[in-house]
C-alpha cells in the first residue's frame, strides 16, 4: 500500500502536525506500534479438544424464580426463547446437576437484559461445599463465553450484584467439558457405517443407512405415524456414554434412547417428552451392542427424520472391546447447536435491548485495537435484527455484522466509521477491518449534510451496507487533511453522495449511489447505478455498466425461528445494482448445524475432520497455526471467517488446498505466511486441473494474504489458481513493506509472486497485489479478465543488480504469458516507491503479448513522490513515471 500522499489529492491545508507526521512516516518507516491490552474479562481459550455441552436437559434448580413461566429448567432446555429469571434481590443462584463429576472447560451465559454485574461460577461434588472457578465484578451481559478450569458434579452461577433493577435472567446456562477421567467418553462415532435398520422409510431416497453415513446432507425419514424407531448394530457390546441426534426439521417431541444386547430386549437410558429438534447431544450411561432411538410423538405432521445418528462409547475399562467399526484417523466433529452456537470468546452478539452493553464492548475493543496494527487480537460484533443507537468506530482486526437477511433488518442510529486520528490523519495504513449487512441512519444535527467517515486503505470491505439519507455523504478519507489508499464498496446502497477525496484508487461494484464526487488515479465503477460518467484519465473514471459474472459474499444471519444460518448468494450474470434492495435475495440458506464452528484452540486436524465429514467451517476471530494443510475436497464447501480470522501455515506447508470441484466459497480470512518458506499459501485446484466450472465456480471473497509484518513470513507464491472459472471478489495479496521489528526486509520476508493463474476463464474483481520481489501477478491461463487492479512494486530492492529479470530492469507488476491468446483488463494502476535505493528502475508496469484477443484499458503508472522510476506503462508504450513526471496514463494497449 502507498505510504505517500496522493499527488492529485484534493487540496489540504498544510500544518506542522501533518508535515511532522509525514516525515516520521517516510523516514522512520512504519508507525510506532503500540501494544494493546486484551479486553477486560475475556479469558484466553485453552488449547484443547473441542468441549462437549454437558448441561442441556440436566436437573436445574435456583434460589428463586420470578414467576411460574421463568423456572430454572428454562435455562438448560436448549431453547433461547425461554428463560430463567430470579427475584429482584441479591444474592441469587442457578445450579445444574450434571449427574457425574466432569472436567469443565467453558461456561456460556446467554443473559437476557437483566444480567449479572458481579457473580461467580462455582463447582461442587456434593451441592454443599462450593469452589469458585470464575469471578467478576464487571459483567457486561450479552453472551459471555468464559473459559474455565475445574471439576465437579454440580455447577452454579452465584450472583451478588445485578446490572439492572430486575433480577438475574438467563436465556441459557451452558456448561461444557468432558466426563472423566475414568470412563472418559471417547472420540469415535461407533455408529458410522454400521448396519442399521428402521421401522419404516418415507421413500427410497431416505433409507436408514443415510443416518449413519457421516454425510450431513443425506437423511433417514420415517413414515408419518407414531411410533417409529431406528436401530444401529455396533458389532460388539460397549459402554455407551453419549448419543448425538442431528434432526432434520421433522423431529420427535417424545422419544427414548434404548440399548440391547440381543436386539430384542431393550433398556431405556434416556427419555424425554420435550425434544427440541436441531442438534441434541445426550450424555447417557448404559451398555449394549444395539442402540436405538424409539420415537413416540412427532413434533410435526411429517415423520421422524435424522441427518445423523451418532453413538460414542467410553475409552477406559474392560467393557470397551476392540472396535469392529471402520478405523478412522480423524477426531470427532463437534456438533453445532444452530439456535445457540458457541462462537467462542471473541464474538459478541447483541439484541436491541443490549445497545448500552454493545456500545461499552465496542469502546473497549476500539481502545485495544485503534493502533494494534500487527497484534493478535481479533473481534467480531454481531447485531440481531432491530434498531440500535450506536457509534461503531472500527480499529484493526474488528468486523461488525448485521444478522438480518437484508441490511435493512438491522438499523444503527449513529455511525459505522473508520477514522485516521491515530496516524495524524493519514489513512494509508488503515487495514484489516470491515462492515457488512447493516443499515446506518446518521444522527441528525439540524439542517445540512451529515457525514460518515470511512477513511481506509486496503482490506477494509464495505459490503452489503445501506447508508440512509439522500442529503448525507460518506467520505472515503480524513475529510480535511491526510491521505487514503483503498478500497472496496460492494452490494451497497448509499442514498446520498460518496466523496472519495484523497483516495488514490477505489473499486465500486454492484452498488447504488445517489452520486459520486472525486478522483485521483484509478476509480473503477462496475454495475453501479449513480456512477459518474465514464472518463479517463481526467477524471480517471472507468465505468462498466454491468458485472458479467458475480457472486456476493456468504453471510451469517438469524431466521424467524431463531436459527443461525449462512446465506450463500447465487451466481449472477450481467448484473447491476445491489442484490437485495427492492429485491428478493437469490441463493442457498444453510443451517449452522451444517458448520463446524472453529474457535481459538481448534486444530487443523479438527478442521480437516469436519471438512472430510462434509461440514462447512465458520472460523471465529483468532490466530490459528496449522500443522497440516486444510484439504477442501467436497464441492460447495463454505469456509467463512469472522473478525479477520487468521491462518498461519507452519513448517513450510500450504495453508489451504481446494480440489478441482464446483462451488467452493472461501471468504473473510487472512492467510499469514509462516517463518518457514511455503511454496504456496493457498492452491485452488491441483496442478493440471481441467474441469469446467462455469455453472458453479469456486469463489474467493475478502481473502487477504500477508508475507511478513506480523512475523518474518516467507512464501514463494501466495495464491495459485489451477482450476478453471474461479471468481475472485476483493483480495489484497501483500508482501509487507513495514511491520513488527525484524519481520520486513529484502532477505527477511521473501516472496516471489503474489498470484499465479494457470486456470482458464478466471475472473478477478477488485485485485490488490503489492511488493513481491518478482512479478506481482503471472497469468498463464486463457480467457482471464480483471476488473480493477492496484499494485505497488517492492519498496526495498537494495540496488538494480538485485532486481533484474535477465537483462530487463525489474519485473512487471502484471505479466500475461506469451502463450496466452485471450485476456482483458480494465482500470489498472501500478506504483513505485524505491525508498531503499531511488536509483532503481522498473522497466514497465504491464507486460503482455501483442495479440488481437488481448486488450487492456485505462492504465496508470505512478512514481510516488518521484522516488524511483517506472520506465513504461505497458510493454514499450507510455512513461516514464519519475521525479519529473510522476504520473503516466495509457488509455488502451498493448
Amino acid at each position: 500500500m502507498s505510504r505517500y500522499p496522493s499527488a492529485h489529492a484534493e487540496p489540504v491545508a498544510p500544518s506542522a502536525r501533518r508535515r511532522a507526521g509525514l516525515r516520521r512516516w517516510l523516514i522512520g518507516g512504519a508507525a510506532t506500534l503500540m501494544l494493546s491490552t486484551v479486553v477486560a474479562a475475556v479469558a484466553l481459550p485453552n488449547a484443547s479438544a473441542a468441549p462437549t455441552l454437558l448441561s442441556q436437559g440436566k436437573p436445574t434448580t435456583a434460589s428463586s424464580a420470578e414467576n411460574a413461566g421463568t423456572s430454572a429448567s428454562a435455562a438448560t432446555d436448549g431453547n433461547t426463547g425461554t428463560r430463567w429469571a430470579s427475584a429482584f434481590s441479591d444474592p441469587q443462584w442457578i445450579q445444574v446437576d450434571l449427574g457425574a463429576t466432569a472436567t469443565l472447560s467453558q461456561v456460556v451465559l446467554n443473559w437476557e437484559a437483566a444480567s449479572g454485574k458481579a457473580f461467580q461460577i462455582q463447582v461442587s461434588d456434593n451441592a454443599s461445599t462450593w469452589t469458585s472457578i470464575y469471578n467478576t465484578t464487571t459483567g457486561t451481559g450479552g453472551v459471555q463465553t468464559l473459559n474455565v478450569s475445574g471439576s465437579g458434579r454440580y455447577v452454579r452461577m452465584y450472583g451478588t450484584q445485578r446490572n439492572t433493577a430486575y433480577g438475574y435472567s438467563l436465556w441459557e446456562f451452558q456448561i461444557f467439558g468432558e466426563f472423566g477421567p475414568s470412563g472418559t467418553c471417547g472420540p469415535v462415532n461407533r455408529a458410522i457405517s454400521r448396519p442399521v435398520t428402521a421401522s419404516s422409510t418415507e421413500n427410497a431416497g431416505t433409507p436408514a443407512s443415510a443416518a449413519v453415513d457421516g454425510d450431513p446432507g443425506t437423511r433417514w425419514s420415517s413414515a408419518a405415524s407414531d411410533p417409529q424407531w431406528i436401530s444401529v448394530d455396533l458389532g460388539a457390546s460397549y459402554q455407551i456414554c453419549r448419543v448425538v441426534l442431528r434432526w432434520e426439521a421433522a423431529y420427535a417431541r417424545a422419544f427414548q434412547i434404548q440399548t440391547s444386547g440381543d436386539n430384542t430386549s431393550w433398556a431405556n437410558i434416556y427419555s424425554t417428552t420435550t425434544g427440541t429438534g436441531g442438534v441434541q447431544t445426550v450424555d447417557v450411561t448404559g451398555s449394549g451392542r444395539y442402540v436405538r432411538v424409539y420415537a413416540t410423538a412427532r413434533a410435526t405432521q411429517w415423520g421422524d427424520s435424522l441427518w445423523e445418528f451418532e453413538v460414542y462409547t467410553t475409552q477406559s475399562g474392560t467393557s470397551n472391546p476392540p472396535s469392529s467399526s471402520p478405523p478412522t484417523s480423524n477426531p470427532p466433529v463437534e456438533p453445532t447447536d444452530p439456535k445457540n452456537p458457541n462462537f467462542g470468546p471473541n464474538v459478541f452478539v447483541f439484541d436491541p435491548s443490549q445497545a448500552a452493553a454493545a456500545q461499552s464492548r465496542l469502546n473497549q475493543i476500539f481502545t485495544a485495537q485503534e493502533t494494534n496494527q500487527f497484534g493478535t487480537n481479533r473481534y467480531a460484533v454481531l447485531y440481531k435484527p432491530g434498531t440500535y443507537t450506536q457509534d461503531v468506530n472500527l480499529g484493526f482486526y474488528t468486523t461488525v455484522h448485521g444478522l438480518g437477511l437484508s441490511p435493512d433488518d438491522v438499523n444503527l442510529n449513529g455511525h459505522v466509521r473508520v477514522e485516521a486520528t491515530w496516524f495524524d490523519g493519514n489513512a494509508t495504513q488503515n487495514f484489516w477491518r470491515g462492515a457488512e449487512n447493516l443499515a446506518v441512519t446518521l444522527p441528525g444535527t439540524g439542517n445540512g449534510i451529515q457525514v460518515e467517515r470511512w477513511a481506509v486503505a486496503q482490506a477494509v470491505p464495505y459490503r452489503r451496507m445501506h447508508l440512509k439519507g439522500a442529503n448525507n455523504q460518506i467520505q472515503l478519507w480524513n475529510g480535511g487533511d491526510g491521505w487514503a489508499s483503498g478500497g472496496l464498496m460492494a452490494d451497497t446502497k448509499v442514498d446520498g453522495q460518496v466523496v472519495s477525496g484523497s483516495q488514490q484508487q477505489w473499486y465500486s461494484r454492484n452498488s447504488e449511489f445517489g452520486s459520486w464526487a472525486g478522483s485521483v488515479w484509478n476509480m473503477v465503477f462496475q454495475g453501479v447505478t449513480g456512477a459518474p460518467p465514464a472518463n479517463f484519465p481526467n477524471p480517471s473514471h472507468t465505468v462498466i455498466g454491468t458485472t458479467p459474472i458475480s457472486r456476493e459474499k456468504p453471510f451469517l444471519y438469524i431466521d424467524g425461528t431463531g436459527t443461525y444460518r449462512v446465506f450463500v448468494p447465487a451466481l449472477q450474470t450481467n448484473s447491476s445494482g445491489t442484490s437485495w434492495y427492492n429485491k428478493t435475495p437469490q441463493g442457498q440458506s444453510i443451517s449452522l448445524d451444517q458448520f463446524y464452528v472453529v474457535r481459538p484452540g481448534a486444530t487443523a486436524a479438527q478442521m480437516n475432520a469436519a471438512l472430510a465429514a462434509g461440514r462447512h467451517l465458520l472460523v471465529t476471530p483468532g490466530v490459528y497455526h496449522l500443522n497440516q494443510t486444510l484439504q477442501v475436497n467436497n464441492p460447495n464447501t463454505v469456509i467463512l471467517g469472522l473478525g479477520l480470522a487468521t491462518l498461519i501455515p507452519d513448517n513450510g506447508i500450504t495453508a489451504i488446498k481446494v480440489a478441482d470441484v464446483d462451488g467452493v466459497k472461501l471468504a473473510g480470512v487472512l492467510i499469514d505466511a509462516g517463518t518457514v518458506n511455503s511454496p504456496t499459501l493457498v492452491e485452488v485446484g491441483p496442478p493440471g486441473s481441467a474441469a469446467n466450472h462455469a455453472a458453479n465456480p469456486t469463489s474467493l471473497h475478502d481473502v487477504f494474504f500477508r508475507v511478513g509484518g506480523y512475523i518474518a513470513g516467507k512464501a514463494t507464491v501466495s495464491l495459485q489458481i489451477n482450476s478453471n472459472n474461479v471468481l475472485g471478489d476483493h483480495m489484497w495479496i501483500w508482501r509487507a513493506d513495514h511491520g513488527n521489528a525484524g519481520t520486513v526486509g529484502w532477505t527477511v520476508n521473501p516472496g516471489d509472486v503474489g498470484m499465479v493463474v494457470n486456470g482458464n476463464n478466471v475472473l478477478m474483481e477488485g485485485l490488490f497485489v503489492e511488493h513481491y520481489q518478482k512479478y506481482q501477478v503471472v497469468w498463464n491461463g486463457n480467457g482471464g479478465r480483471t476488473y480493477f487492479f492496484q499494485n505497488e512494486m517492492p519498496y526495498d530492492p537494495p540496488n538494480q543488480a538485485a532486481w533484474m529479470n535477465g537483462s530487463t530492469r525489474g519485473y512487471a507488476a502484471y505479466k500475461v504469458a506469451d502463450s496466452v491468446t485471450t485476456h482483458e483488463a480494465w482500470g489498472l494502476g501500478s506504483y513505485c516507491y524505491f525508498n531503499v535505493n531511488p536509483a532503481v528502475v522498473g522497466e514497465r508496469s504491464f507486460e503482455v503479448p501483442v495479440k488481437p484477443g488481448i486488450q487492456f484499458r485505462n492504465m496508470v503508472s505512478v512514481s510516488l513522490g518521484g522516488v524511483g522510476t517506472i520506465n513504461r506503462v505497458i510493454n514499450n508504450t507510455g512513461g516514464p513515471a519519475n521525479t519529473a513526471n510522476q504520473i503516466q496514463y495509457v488509455v488502451s494497449g498493448p
